[in-house]
């Protein structure tokens, strides 16, 4: 008897195959580090033979990369829903946001920034995957707090947005040390104070710019 393969469902297939394997190693990477996750575990955990994994991926450090590169665009869309709409004073979303990441920082399981975490832990390999995507995600945040900040009336946002950039990563290094969430509303406090300073900063007259 024949066997007819559907080749036009293979695609999804290797597709659900490889998030599976993404999501398994995402969250041992975060819970353990990536070190000491070995691709024998990330493949008792997806459920797929090892063989499987290096298929979809040919090293461990590409899948870590990848990893990485599946959490940027959810990471920045989690904080830009704690930032708010701008129906609120600046000040106001900004101190929500770090409240916001004081209660996201409370959970068990939380182990700070994956993104982070990755930079330091590959610290001796500055040209590893990982650390070009932690690099490139912090510059895109970066970016889009500026973005944000520039909306909201914030004058120098590009510095303003480095500053609360700054405070973020702070705030989340202590937490992270100590498990003390106070660390993130202290950082929020002085986020917010920032922030409105730079909305009630006067640009120079005229006639004091062109002296």
């Amino acid at each position: 008897m024949p066997v007819f393969i559907n080749f036009k469902n293979k695609k999804p297939m290797e597709e659900t195959t490889r998030s599976r394997i993404i999501d398994a190693a995402e969250a041992l990477f975060y819970g353990h580090g990536l070190r000491s996750v070995s691709v024998d575990a990330i493949s008792e955990r997806a459920g797929v033979t090892k063989r499987s994994v290096y298929y979809h991926f040919e090293s461990k450090d590409e899948l870590i990369a990848a990893c990485l590169t599946a959490r940027d665009a959810p990471t920045v869309e989690r904080y830009r829903h704690w930032l708010g709409d701008d129906d609120r004073p600046l000040p106001d979303r900004i101190m929500a946001m770090f409240s916001a990441l004081a209660e996201y920082a409370s959970r068990p399981n939380w182990r700070g920034c994956g993104f982070t975490r990755a930079a330091v832990e590959l610290a001796g390999q500055p040209g590893h995957p990982a650390v070009v995507m932690a690099a490139d995600h912090k510059k895109r945040f970066e970016h889009w707090l500026a973005e944000e900040l520039a909306r909201g009336g914030v004058s120098h946002p590009a510095l303003a947005g480095r500053q609360v950039m700054i405070l973020l990563e702070g705030a989340i290094a202590h937490m992270l040390i100590h498990r003390d969430v106070s660390y993130a509303l202290a950082a929020g406090k002085a986020a917010a104070a920032l922030v409105s300073a730079g909305l009630f900063e006067a640009p120079a007259p005229a006639e004091t710019q062109m002296a």
